[in-house]
């Protein structure tokens, strides 16, 4: 075998096997280590934002598949005078934003890695509608599993562009090994310690995706 075909090869048996091995071993014991800061975080949202605890919503998984993501809530239900909710970035609280800014949101996630639907590492799962805006190259994002984060979060996370966003998440799968999502994981934790690309800028939520204006 030459040098491509050995690494499609090692990558396919790392997509098969080790690559759920790997995520069950780091979570199952993180989630025991974590469960007091899980619990802490849970009654925190509860007096600070009311109930429900955890936001759930519908994301496409792999191949696009639909499954229901966890996070812990960081918005309130405030709503304008015909009843409508505010745009996402008056619903933020200062709690809400900090839970984002440490990704402290994201760790009910691990849940949805220990079901199948998420892995600790791959293309973020992001809102069904923008499954129709995708050009066929962006939407090989949902070749491999999604994750809580990934190549793209630690090469700008939302301080850079939904093109340069889709063209790491694509990198990632036509490149993803063992030793990657080591790396990611890595740098995801001095990520989070230095809070970089939490924002688009200005303290503002990402703005919504709209397509690329090219589906080839």
């Amino acid at each position: 075998m030459n040098s491509t075909k050995n690494d499609k090869y090692k990558n396919s048996l790392y997509a098969s096997y080790g690559k759920r091995l790997f995520d069950l071993v780091l979570t199952i014991p993180g989630i025991i280590v974590i469960s007091p800061i899980l619990a802490a975080i849970a009654l925190l949202v509860r007096v600070k934002l009311g109930s429900p605890v955890l936001f759930r919503q519908e994301r496409p998984g792999l191949d696009g598949k639909p499954f229901t993501i966890y996070k812990f809530r960081t918005m309130t239900d405030e709503r304008d005078s015909d009843g409508n909710l505010l745009p996402d970035g008056e619903r933020l609280t200062r709690f809400g934003r900090f839970l984002r800014s440490a990704s402290l949101d994201e760790l009910p996630e691990l849940f949805n890695v220990i079901k199948g639907e998420m892995s600790l590492v791959g293309p973020r799962p992001l809102r069904m509608e923008y499954l129709p805006l995708y050009s066929r190259e962006q939407f090989r994002r949902h070749e491999t599993p999604p994750g809580i984060t990934g190549w793209a979060q630690v090469n700008g996370r939302n301080a850079i562009t939904w093109e340069e966003k889709f063209e790491l998440d694509v990198w990632y799968v036509d490149n993803y090994s063992l030793l990657l999502d080591i790396k990611i994981l890595i740098l995801t934790f001095i990520k989070i310690f230095k809070r970089e690309g939490i924002d688009a800028g200005e303290n503002t939520p990402m703005p919504r995706f709209t397509g690329s204006g090219n589906k080839s």
